[in-house]
């Protein structure tokens, strides 16, 4: 059967990298969009779109029946489902085959198979494939910690829970299996010990129905954050020939066993002492597919369309590999508090395109990063033909990116590729726990007023359009000193810059020789060191981009305005979203400790808990399930009663939150 038209049931990155291979094809493609996609990317780069009314996934993107009604509706014959969503939900699978559409992924009875992780252990384990063996919650005591919980139906980290004291396993069992319910319609959790400083290492395969399987080398995934991905890699670096033909081994028996078809992951923990147990079988295309494609010369997709037309892999055995691809996840979220996802306009976002480096991403610049689903704009590959080679080109690409709007994870990558344990193959799941606050710090301070002083001369060369800059006009004489006040962001470090406007130039009071001051660039001279940088100003927003670093700053006014003064001990909401719901009891007059969650946000597929700043009482209290709230929405008001009344603050910090995992949706 061949595929003429085919419907991505799937938004932003994956759909865009899908329909990139279709028009490579020659397939006409169709798109599915909410309400708050209708201008995205992936809509416009479709032949045909169909809109699912609603915003939020539960009513737009997860409704099977409405994907497939929008598949018959714009006359495709076929249904890629990307990653996520409804990619391993088996009544879906078997929807679009019924429906008499070509379903582009593994055979329905496989995904069933492998969609209960406990079902998917107990076949591996006949399989001779090594795993961990189970604990039951029920009967575990201290000699079993630390354990791991997970969710049966679980993806991308929701659902789960390391537990470290056994007095906290009751409340994480049940904290894990509300979550796996809400996220995928199943409570069931199982447990597992939990491996300190493993190895998150996997084997891409890839099945025909001729019998023939290809395990497509390994990734190493084990920079992760709340169990989820952020930098991957191929090959994993460090294996030596037996472990690595053991774990293709494997691969390839756990793919035979399910009848496996398509595109698919087979994912490992290594102990630190090198004994890789199964985690899981992903029955779909995963997010860092692109790593295996450049090491392997192979379109993923491309096999996955061939297979689903009933074609038979190109040969028995895959391509040779070469050379070494690594790939950074770039986010929409601030690292350095608690990994809270971004919204906002994306104002400009520009990445370098030269040899090596591929983009695969769902937004452009002008575009809105929404509040409803995961916070990923793009993904970033190097490939080289050295580890080093590869790794050096990401950090420096990522460095010399230029993307203002929300705050992203963008200084975290750099750092984390440049870090020695990476650079070293020193690689384990708890890399961020070690490293987070190191790796979040503001950067190197001088550099940063630099930047600042940048900015302020930029905007002081900044005249009406009606004639050039003046600087000082007739003057012989330097004028007096002129101030501008920013603070960076995201840390809000204060800055205060004085010059002078002198004869046909600016003079910073810090000594740096000014070359050019332009609204756009400026170049200053300092130490005998010339330095460029390209300025942006969007708002009250400037942003600074030059070679030792990417900054923003927000200009401030001369004075603080006293209506902008906020009640302390305000609790103010992080980010846009919805509450979800209240700790039990919460009213005003509740009597609070300090770290005691209080408020739940969902945003962005994740969950927030809004904690108490410091022990006291609640005095106020503006929040109630189901309302929508936007960014710095005042939530809550806790009082310390044993503290004097101070005085009113500039402002209120958001309250502080953690966070669930969103699940792998772009």
């Amino acid at each position: 059967m061949t595929i003429h038209t085919l419907l991505v049931a799937n938004r932003g990155e994956i759909a865009c990298r899908v329909f990139r291979t279709c028009r490579a094809l020659g397939i006409a493609t169709v798109a599915v969009y909410s309400d708050a996609d209708a201008g995205a990317l992936h809509v416009r780069e479709a032949d045909t779109a169909v809109r699912l009314p609603g915003a939020s996934p539960a009513d737009t993107y997860l409704r099977g029946d409405l994907v497939v009604a929008a598949a018959l509706a714009a006359g495709a014959d076929a249904v890629h489902p990307g990653y996520g969503f409804l990619s391993e939900n088996a009544p879906f699978a078997r929807a679009v085959r019924d429906a008499g559409l070509t379903w582009v992924g593994p055979p329905v009875e496989a995904i069933q198979l492998m969609a209960s992780k406990t079902r998917a252990k107990e076949l591996m384990a006949a399989a001779g494939v090594p795993l961990l063996a189970p604990v039951d919650p029920a009967a575990a005591t201290t000699e079993d910690l630390p354990l791991l919980l997970k969710a049966s139906a679980g993806g991308g980290g929701r659902g789960m829970r390391i537990v470290r004291e056994i007095g906290d396993l009751p409340g994480e069992l049940t904290a894990a299996a509300a979550e796996a319910a809400a996220a995928f319609g199943d409570g069931e959790v199982f447990a597992e010990p939990y491996v300190e400083r493993g190895r998150h290492v996997e084997v891409q395969v890839m099945a025909d129905d001729r019998g023939t399987v290809w395990a497509l080398g390994t990734r190493d995934c084990s920079l992760q954050r709340r169990h989820q991905k952020v930098v991957e890699e191929a090959p994993a670096p460090g294996l030596d020939d037996a472990l690595r033909t053991r774990l293709h081994d494997a691969a390839v028996a756990a793919a035979q066993a399910v009848g496996y078809r398509g595109a698919g992951t087979v994912e490992f923990l290594l102990s630190a002492d090198g004994r890789p147990y199964f985690l899981e079988m992903n029955t779909r295309l995963q997010v860092e597919h692109p790593v295996t494609e450049e090491v392997f010369g192979l379109d993923l997709v491309a096999l996955q369309l061939r297979v689903a037309e009933g074609g038979p892999l190109p040969a028995a055995a895959p391509p040779e590999p070469r050379g070494h691809a690594v790939e950074a996840r770039l986010y929409a979220e601030d690292p350095a508090r608690d990994w809270q996802p971004q919204t906002g306009a994306l104002l400009t976002f520009e990445v370098p395109d030269e040899p090596g480096l591929r983009l695969d991403t769902g937004y452009t610049a002008g575009d809105t990063v929404p509040v409803h689903y995961d916070p990923m704009l793009a993904k970033v590959v190097a490939h080289a033909p050295t580890r080093p080679e590869a790794v050096r080109l990401l950090a420096r690409a990522l460095e010399r990116a230029r993307i203002h709007g929300p705050v992203t994870n963008r200084d975290l990558l750099v750092r984390s590729l440049r870090h020695p344990d990476f650079t070293g193959g020193h690689l384990d799941t708890g890399f961020y726990d070690r490293h987070l606050a190191t790796l979040t710090t503001p950067g190197d301070e001088t550099a940063r007023r630099l930047a600042a002083t940048a900015a302020a001369l930029a905007q002081a060369a900044t005249r009406p359009a009606t004639g050039p800059a003046r600087f000082g006009a007739w003057r012989n004489l330097a004028s007096g000193p002129q101030v501008r006040r920013y603070r960076a962001e995201p840390d809000g470090t204060p800055y205060e810059i004085t010059y002078r406007s002198g004869r046909s130039t600016l003079l910073p009071d810090t000594g740096e020789r000014v070359v050019v001051a332009a609204p756009d660039h400026v170049t200053l001279e300092t130490g005998g060191l010339t330095h460029h940088f390209a300025v942006t100003t969007h708002g009250s927003r400037v942003h600074v981009d030059g070679a030792r670093g990417a900054y923003t700053f927000t200009a401030l006014p001369r004075f603080t305005d006293p209506a902008e003064r906020t009640e302390p001990g305000s609790l103010l909401a992080p980010m846009p979203g919805t509450v979800v719901r209240l700790a039990d009891g919460l009213a005003p007059g509740a009597a609070v400790e300090a770290g005691q969650p209080l408020i739940w946000l969902e945003a962005m597929k994740m969950e927030h808990r809004v904690l108490a700043p410091a022990a006291g009482t609640l005095t106020a209290l503006h929040a109630a399930p189901g309302h929508q709230v936007e960014v710095g929405a005042l939530l809550a008001v806790v009082t310390d009663p044993a503290a004097t009344a101070p005085a009113a603050t500039d402002s209120a910090a958001p309250a502080a939150t953690d966070s669930a995992v969103p699940e792998e949706n772009a």
